[in-house]
């Protein structure tokens, strides 16, 4: 059986982020040649090379590279344990980490934050800001406590914890004064170019884009643009000849109604919802079920205001 300390493992983390033994020492507060047998001592009991070593620092190999994953993600584990238990026992103390799409960091989360970190002043708050496809990735490694975002269709059973928290409406929008901003069909809009978000047009927001007007049964429209984030949808339509499609709280936001108008389709909005996952291990953990609270109550104040 292996008996690795979790020394070794921070020793092996440390040499792979600094790239050097010298600074993987000074970072953790040991002598380089304390380090070198910290590694020495893994690699022996793994019977493998995990670091590759040069006149200009150190790399990982496959093998160090596939340890390294684990031991951060342990090391991780190990941490939010200790903050679990601190909780249980009463001390609110520790690091949340929340990612978030731009809806949900512009509207949604600055009342739960001013809410939360009122009553939680111990709790460090960490804000993610992504798309929702990342963030069920950094979910899923452990990276983030919860992600917020339009809830996907299709998730396995029992991965996640799912909370709704508010309707979203999905709009198109158009740069302000644009031909296309008179349109009032799908059909007239359906081979103009529109902004995708995502990694390709074939992920991330297309997805909304082609089940809208797959809903109506129409094609999906011609990719005029692929974007990886909201900002960039917005500058490209606010500024081009492209089509896109934004929640309404958005392109309603002070900061982006001066630059585009919404058309108003006769076919209306493709309607999400706005939701909160959290990872099986993690829903029960304090820190995690109050900021939850607060997230609905947020949801629920915000949901009784008239979109401007």
């Amino acid at each position: 059986m292996v008996a690795m300390k979790l020394m070794n493992l921070r020793a092996l983390i440390a040499a792979i982020e600094e790239g050097s033994l010298r600074a993987a020492g000074k970072r953790l507060g040991v002598s380089q040649p304390a380090l070198t047998k910290l590694i020495r001592e893994l690699e022996k009991e793994l019977s493998t090379t995990l670091l590759t070593r040069s006149t200009t620092g150190v790399i990982a190999t496959a093998q160090g590279m596939a340890m390294y994953e684990r031991a951060v993600a342990a090391e991780r584990e190990l941490a939010q344990a200790v903050e679990q238990v601190r909780q249980l026992g009463g001390h609110m103390t520790g690091r949340l980490t929340i990612g978030a799409v731009p809806l949900a960091v512009m509207l949604l989360v600055p009342e739960t934050l001013r809410t939360f970190g009122s009553a939680f002043p111990g709790l460090q708050l960490h804000i993610v800001e992504e798309l929702y496809i990342a963030q069920l990735t950094r979910l899923r490694k452990g990276e983030v406590d919860i992600a917020l975002g339009p809830l996907p269709e299709e998730l396995p059973r029992g991965e996640f914890v799912i909370e709704s928290l508010m309707p979203i409406s999905m709009v198109a929008v158009a740069r302000k004064g644009s031909p296309m901003a008179r349109l009032r069909s799908l059909h007239d809009l359906a081979h103009a170019p529109w902004v995708y978000t995502g990694a390709s047009a074939d992920a991330g927001h297309a997805g909304y884009v082609k089940t809208l007007f797959a809903q109506h049964g129409l094609p999906p429209p011609p990719a005029g643009a692929v974007v990886n984030s909201t900002l960039g949808l917005l500058s490209i339509v606010a500024s081009g000849k492209c089509v896109g499609l934004l929640p309404r709280q958005i392109a309603s936001h002070p900061m982006a109604k001066p630059y585009l108008d919404t058309i108003a389709l006769h076919e209306g909005t493709l309607t999400l919802t706005l939701g909160a996952l959290t990872r099986i291990k993690t829903h029960l953990n304090p820190s995690v079920r109050h900021f939850m609270a607060h997230l609905h109550r947020a949801a629920h104040q915000l949901s009784k205001q008239p979109l401007a």
